[in-house]
């Protein structure tokens, strides 16, 4: 039973990430903000919202913070395998698409916090200062650098592609019913993701699993649907730049969560002691990012196309070590 009440919660949390991706798109199509702020800051963080709930759930909740940390490295290296199972069936457009150059640089910013975490994990830069890490005031300095990458990452016009997509397009709501129903949404998702937390708890416990993997397939995974929702979507509309800043922006935004829930937790905080499996999802992380700048920087089809095998590949190592 608490299976099939996993996959209906879930269910709710990709329907709601699609609408809440159709209206990001209608914004975009219809207001004059940027598609790099409506990609890479509102629909990351609204799509984001997941982790942050189901983390802040763990920790303080459940006072379980593997499952914290699992969840959002887990969530990170999920989105990387989305987009890369999705860009290698959108080849051709996607490698003709139009990708802000900013989205580079938001990448490295996410490497280097993996960097801050993986030096914690050796005990050279494991310093807190009354309940709070070190490295979580360094993911908060780096979050605001890349926010503001995200912020002007308009040096790019929509494609062509995506301009007739939209020409096909109408919708009669207006520009107050789109917000609207986009806050709807968004708190829908709020809703579920905390439902999804507790029902992670019962079935790691009940399968004796370690809260890193626990939380890198069940939360990881399950708070990584509203990306994976969304950026399909937004490929089929050809809408690739916010596609791409969904992701990068998601996973950066994930990496905030964990200082917000270092912050609420008790004791050592979520960088403690942790296990093998977590280990793995850091060490693949610190891999499979630069392959997606890698992927970003050079726009040909045989790098996306090694780039993006070589990410999907991190992934299935870690579920087979």
């Amino acid at each position: 039973m608490i299976y099939l009440e996993y996959l209906v919660v879930a269910a709710f949390v990709v329907i709601l990430s699609i609408k809440a991706s159709n209206y990001i798109d209608l914004l975009d199509k219809n207001t004059e903000l940027s598609g790099a702020f409506l990609g890479g800051i509102m629909l990351s963080a609204v799509t984001s919202l997941p982790e942050l709930f189901t983390s802040i759930s763990a920790t303080v909740l459940l006072n379980r913070p593997g499952l914290c940390m699992g969840n959002i490295l887990g969530s990170d290296l999920f989105n990387l395998v989305a987009i890369s199972v999705i860009i290698l069936f959108y080849f051709k457009g996607f490698s003709k698409g139009r990708v802000s150059k900013s989205y580079r640089n938001v990448a490295f910013l996410v490497f280097l916090i993996y960097i801050f975490i993986a030096l914690n994990f050796m005990d050279i830069v494991n310093v807190r200062i009354l309940n709070l890490s070190i490295t979580s005031v360094l993911i908060l300095l780096v979050y605001i650098l890349g926010a503001k990458y995200l912020a002007v990452a308009n040096d790019v016009d929509t494609d062509e592609d995506a301009l007739d997509y939209h020409a096909s397009m109408s919708t009669k709501l207006s520009i107050k019913q789109i917000g609207f129903r986009f806050f709807l949404a968004s708190v829908g998702i709020i809703a579920f993701s905390i439902m999804l937390t507790y029902l992670t708890d019962q079935i790691s416990v009940k399968l004796n699993l370690g809260q890193g993997l626990a939380g890198a397939l069940f939360l990881g995974i399950a708070t990584s649907l509203p990306e994976l929702a969304s950026t399909i979507t937004l490929f089929k509309m050809r809408n690739y730049n916010i596609a791409v800043g969904n992701i990068v922006g998601s996973n950066l935004f994930n990496f905030i969560i964990l200082s917000v829930a270092d912050v609420l937790s008790l004791g050592s905080g979520v960088y403690a002691v942790p296990d093998d499996k977590t280990i793995a999802l850091l060490v693949f992380g610190l891999v499979a990012t630069p392959l997606f700048w890698i992927m970003l920087r050079f726009k040909n089809r045989t790098t996306q196309g090694i780039c993006s095998v070589g990410i999907i590949c991190c992934y299935a190592a870690f579920l087979l070590i």
